[in-house]
């Protein structure tokens, strides 16, 4: 009987503004140009998908060496800079004194999976907070520029990584592992049921998580920044749809409704595993 919480996470948008659109800008890039009109086109007329779009066009820009090479060293200083929304910083321990103090038993565990770049997220303040962490990641050249996607975290790949939580298949010890997720697992055995899963994420590469956790009986959270009032209406279509089961300002101070509904959620759920566990026991 599992005693853990995993509260999963988005980043782009989710817990920051977009890395990567901040990254160019900060290289000097004319960030609206490269979506739309080096980005754009693969999509509408080659038919690609949008992660190794967006890779691809880096790649090519790197090479070009208009704006310098693109280093691993470039992208984890940009982690390091990189901005986080209001209330991230304390977010993760202000929920675990939560559950601490209602019920130590259960563990509250935090984890990231993005669509964006694995080398900005894992040095960006935050990174410790979570237990594992999943993003697209480059191989780099004799040069130390970006030459070839690693590994490509799109739509449907992030549903990948909620069954490596569920089965306990995380951290250092289950890397260079790609098949160990496929093994069959006995219910009783899940180290982290869906039911036991929330889910917090913003864009359409997070619709087969959400679908994923709020049919297996989890909490699905979708989040739009209010300084892209663009991006409203896609979020609102999540709750037309049935994807999630709040909408709410990305957001995550105490006072912000976001950060209320996430603290009731772990609460609650925390009270139910403690509850099932004593009546087991008893």
């Amino acid at each position: 009987m599992s005693d853990v919480i995993a509260l999963v996470f988005d980043f782009d948008d989710t817990l920051a503004p977009d890395s990567t659109s901040g990254l160019l800008a900060d290289m000097g890039l004319d960030v609206p140009h490269f979506w739309r009109d080096e980005v754009g086109p693969l999509l509408s007329e080659h038919d690609w998908d949008p992660v190794p779009a967006y890779l691809y066009q880096m790649i090519r820009l790197s090479q070009s060496g208009k704006h310098g090479l693109i280093t691993q060293q470039r992208l984890q200083e940009w982690g390091r800079r990189l901005p986080l929304h209001e209330g991230v910083p304390t977010l993760f321990e202000r929920l675990r004194r939560v559950v601490r103090a209602s019920h130590p038993q259960v563990q509250l565990e935090f984890y990231l999976i993005s669509s964006g770049i694995g080398d900005v997220m894992r040095h960006t303040p935050i990174a410790h907070e979570f237990t594992d962490i999943w993003a697209s990641e480059f191989i780099y050249d004799e040069q130390g520029g970006i030459c070839f996607p690693r590994r490509i975290v799109s739509f449907t790949d992030k549903t990948r990584y909620l069954f490596h939580i569920q089965k306990g298949i995380v951290g250092q010890a289950s890397r260079n592992k790609p098949f160990e997720v496929n093994r069959k697992v006995e219910a009783d055995k899940l180290r982290v049921p869906f039911q036991h899963m929330i889910f917090v994420g913003d864009g359409y590469t997070d619709i087969p998580c959400f679908s994923l956790i709020r049919r297996s009986g989890g909490v699905a959270f979708g989040v739009w920044d209010p300084k892209h009032r663009d991006k409203r209406s896609r979020a609102w279509g999540f709750i037309q749809e049935g994807r999630v089961s709040n909408l709410n300002h990305a957001r995550y101070s105490d006072e912000s409704e976001l950060y209320q509904l996430l603290e009731q959620a772990v609460e609650s759920l925390a009270g139910s595993i403690a509850l099932r566990r004593h009546s087991y026991v008893g």
